[in-house]
């Protein structure tokens, strides 16, 4: 860091804090922000941000920041498809890095500007996070619950595909044993969220249900679509298994932004269970056909 000019330093990051400052800002003035009660934290992040731009603008003062207001309108899709908590904390998934990069080129900010460069540091360590937990928003609460009827849903039911495919001939049939199957499993499954969220949840046992037995059914949906668009069992499967990838890939980055974890681990791990769980279960399906006498029963 020592061979970077300053002045270029202060300027990416002048555009990094003036681009948050944006997003925060027109985060604060969208109208369900301000029934939430939201805005006023917003602002505050806001005017957070706008005093670290201008901290860094003191060392570029002939520079001309621009945003890109692709990135500022990405954001707030986020916001609106994700939640505002989701939103804040992807902004701040990368303060440990901000605060290795400034905390590299404390040595050479003036002394007189140490009190406000420290300042800064302690923002960006810390202020974003205590905001974040004002943000009381119910799906972020039941988080684990949604997870968990995705997660269950995203192996289960691709296994249940699989194992149909050894003794229907029609795609159609091996939808509906996964909509019917999916529709059992998430009542047992809401059933399951409802009796551990009434030992020591602080929440709605009835919303915990709710939220998992619809996120389990939604998954279930989902993966029972191809089936209904072809008639090739082979192409129907693959296609179901895409989709489960990009859920998986889903729910795992979403926990590792909610969270702070890291989302590889989680991403690899749920994703061998499927495909696992999808092989296992294509060759119990193709005993039982061969065995049983009813394989390609098309009925």
């Amino acid at each position: 860091m020592s061979s970077v000019n300053l002045a270029d330093f202060a300027y990416e990051s002048a555009v990094d804090e003036f681009t948050d400052y944006m997003v925060y800002k027109k985060m604060s003035g969208l109208g369900f922000e301000r029934r939430h009660r939201f805005s006023g934290t917003l602002k505050r992040l806001s005017a957070m941000e706008y005093g670290h731009y201008r901290f860094w603008m003191k060392y570029c003062p002939d520079r001309v920041v621009r945003v890109s207001n692709l990135k500022v309108y990405f954001i707030i899709f986020i916001r609106l498809v994700l939640g505002v908590t989701f939103a804040v904390k992807f902004l701040e998934r990368n303060e440990m890095r901000t605060i290795k990069k400034y905390k590299a080129v404390a040595r050479r900010i003036p002394q007189r500007d140490q009190p406000e460069f420290r300042r800064i540091i302690a923002d960006e360590v810390g202020h974003e996070n205590e905001f974040v937990q004002q943000f009381d928003e119910p799906h972020i609460r039941y988080i684990s619950f949604i997870v968990l009827g995705l997660a269950d849903a995203l192996v289960e039911i691709a296994g249940i595909h699989a194992g149909s495919l050894g003794i229907y001939d029609r795609t159609e049939l091996a939808g509906l044993a996964g909509i019917i199957a999916g529709a059992a499993a998430s009542i047992a499954m809401a059933s399951a969220a409802y009796a551990q969220a009434k030992t020591g949840f602080k929440g709605s046992a009835t919303l915990s249900a709710i939220y998992t037995g619809i996120s389990y059914f939604f998954t279930a949906l989902i993966l029972a679509t191809p089936y209904f668009l072809t008639n090739v069992m082979v192409y129907a499967l693959t296609a179901s298994l895409v989709f489960a990838v990009v859920l998986t890939a889903f729910i795992s980055f979403y926990g590792s932004v909610i969270s702070g974890s890291g989302f590889t681990k989680d991403f690899i791990e749920i994703t061998s269970i499927i495909f696992g769980a999808t092989v296992a279960l294509y060759l119990i399906g193709i005993v039982i056909g061969y065995l049983t006498g009813v394989a390609k029963i098309g009925l």
